[in-house]
């Protein structure tokens, strides 16, 4: 489950300052989606068309050099990844799983080489929660840590597979007997301190504003394999806060939202957040597990008691006419769009109709938020529908705020892409389509067969996408063109980056190449 602003009448300096948010112009890459506002793009030149992972030394973990091309190396992590890279100071960070436990490693940047790593358990969940059998999740053995870490200075921050937001430094241990494991600088226990409960992964990736620290709580309810009994189940943790906030050098709570959507959250909350400044006031942005779009406006600074978070507007990304449940209620209805629950109506060909949740991370870019519903890739096919929505409004924006909605695509957890005035998105069918972001007018949609579950990148003229069959290229621009696939052996679940010349690119099986001219 999974993961990434400003074009105002303002005064030149501030104007660099947003346009900063919008494309990643700094070498490292130290965050989910590379900035703030999340718009998956990079700025970098020179980066290959193309590359040939080389053998696999199995024995060591590592491709054999020389029979790669376009690879400065290629190392085998761990068991699986589903987190990105953040990659700064000489350094890599990602999140990974061996048996039982979750990892989040640092890596040398020139070589690959393990520096150190976090290592912790999975936390045991309960068989049941008052009186519910809990079916299929959470599955934190499964997955690891999914969350891809933010790099501050310092420190290094992400989310764990038992649900806690940890804060450690860099360098890991420099002495001693530790040498070569995590060094901790504070915890943040969501389960113990707030009760959350997440629904098979808590996966959000920590934004930072100033002292700041802004995460998702992943707060959810386990949908099991009988939709006929669903619509009686209530959310084991209905009080929890979707959002909160943490003072970045301590671990202290701050804030949390002031949303109370309980009683409509779907399934899981597997979004991250994004920021822009609107109008000269700084605002969050939210992907609610209720379908709907949320703006709150962002702390000026670290409060001494806990303060709540203001909501300033909210958009409803389900369509109306995806909410017609056939005089079933919502939540039967909602089950049976599952196609692996007994009774399903989903045929797993894209033309279910239904709701969905929003998994993928608003984008921020020039005033707007550009962001898609979908839900669990497990469930199979259906209606998505992507939306540019106007975050210059105030409150309830859902016919005031669109711009435009594009319903051509399948459910889907990827972010966008925006380069050159066009959108690039991928969807859960296995289709990236390419869009004027200005009008949602449709250019062109490219099968690549097989459930997406990462997002586009694009850099240097170039579409980058995980697939189930490995990493595709595509040229950007408003004619269809595909320039390769690179087989990796393995499934990519999560996105590719690019930071100082090299792209980075992980497969679910564990492997992580560097690749480089």
């Amino acid at each position: 489950m999974r993961t990434q602003y400003s074009c105002l009448l303002i005064p030149a300096c501030l104007s660099l300052v947003l346009f900063s948010y919008s494309i990643v112009s700094a070498e490292d890459w130290t965050q989910w989606c590379g900035s703030d506002g999340k718009n998956m793009v990079s700025d970098e030149k020179g980066i290959p068309d193309s590359f040939v992972p080389g053998e696999k030394d199995l024995e060591k973990g590592m491709i054999k050099i020389e029979t790669a091309k376009n690879v400065k190396w290629g190392v085998k992590l761990c068991n699986a990844i589903y987190s990105t890279p953040a990659i700064t100071g000489g350094k890599i960070f990602i999140g990974g799983r061996n048996a039982g436990a979750g990892l989040l490693m640092c890596l040398d940047e020139q070589t690959g080489k393990l520096l150190w790593k976090w290592e912790g358990p999975e936390r045991k969940i309960p068989l049941y929660i008052d009186g519910w059998l809990i079916g299929i999740g959470p599955n934190p053995e499964k997955l690891g840590v999914c969350s891809s870490p933010t790099v501050d200075g310092n420190k290094v921050y992400f989310v764990t597979h038992s649900f806690k937001v940890m804060c450690l430094d860099v360098n890991g241990q420099t002495d001693g007997p530790d040498v070569g494991k995590a060094k901790v600088v504070w915890e943040y226990d969501m389960w113990d301190k707030l009760g959350v409960f997440p629904c098979d992964a808590a996966n959000s990736c920590p934004l930072i504003d100033g002292d700041l620290l802004y995460v998702l709580t992943s707060n959810g309810v386990d949908r099991n394999m009988d939709p006929y009994k669903e619509k009686g189940r209530k959310i084991p943790a209905p009080n929890v806060p979707n959002v909160i906030v943490l003072d970045k050098k301590n671990g202290r709570l701050v804030a949390t939202d002031d949303l109370y959507i309980a009683d409509r959250i779907l399934h899981g909350q597997w979004s991250s957040l994004s920021l822009g400044m609107v109008n000269g006031r700084k605002l969050i942005f939210f992907g609610g597990g209720d379908g709907l779009c949320y703006a709150f406006e962002a702390l000026s600074s670290v409060p001494e008691k806990q303060v709540k978070l203001k909501t300033v507007w909210w958009y409803d990304c389900v369509p109306p006419e995806y909410k017609l449940s056939e005089g079933m209620d919502e939540i039967t209805y909602f089950c049976l769009g599952d196609k692996r629950t007994k009774g399903s109506l989903n045929k797993n060909d894209g033309t279910f109709v239904g709701r969905s949740e929003i998994i993928a991370t608003p984008v921020f870019l020039n005033n707007r938020i550009y962001v898609a519903i979908g839900r669990d890739p497990e469930h199979g096919r259906g209606r998505g529908a992507l939306h540019c929505i106007d975050a210059t409004r105030e409150g309830d924006i859902t016919k005031t705020g669109r711009i435009w909605s594009y319903q051509g695509l399948d459910r889907t957890l990827s972010t966008v892409s925006i380069a050159d005035g066009l959108l690039y998105i991928a969807d859960v069918g296995g289709n990236i389509h390419c869009l004027d972001a200005e009008t949602g007018k449709l250019f062109w949609v490219h099968e690549v067969k097989g459930v997406v579950w990462s997002s586009t990148f694009v850099v240097d003229g170039k579409i980058y996408l995980g697939t189930p069959k490995g990493l595709i290229v595509l040229a950007t621009g408003k004619e269809k063109k595909e320039i390769d696939l690179i087989i990796l052996g393995s499934p990519l679940y999560s996105s590719p980056v690019v930071a100082n010349g090299t792209l980075y690119a992980a497969s679910k099986g564990g492997w992580l190449w560097a690749v480089k001219k």
